[in-house]
């Protein structure tokens, strides 16, 4: 099933499953960034296929990017 996302169902899934704040008003696809305000105040990038899969969730201080693979 293709789940269509709209700017309301991405506000809807930050509020339920994260400590973040949508501060974007449009959605125009999956490669598109979108701003949020995390928890400590910092607000942050990210694209809500990271956001939605890959649970990166917080801004880049309170959650850092992993190392690429192949980095240790």
């Amino acid at each position: 099933m293709n789940k269509r996302w709209t700017i309301d169902k991405i506000r809807e899934f930050t509020e339920k499953n994260s400590d973040s704040k949508l501060l974007s008003t449009e959605y125009h696809g999956f490669s598109q960034k979108l701003l949020f305000k995390c928890s400590c105040g910092n607000n942050f990038e990210k694209t809500f296929t990271k956001f939605n899969k890959s649970n990166q969730r917080k801004c880049d201080t309170c959650q850092p990017p992993k190392a690429p693979r192949g980095e240790a």
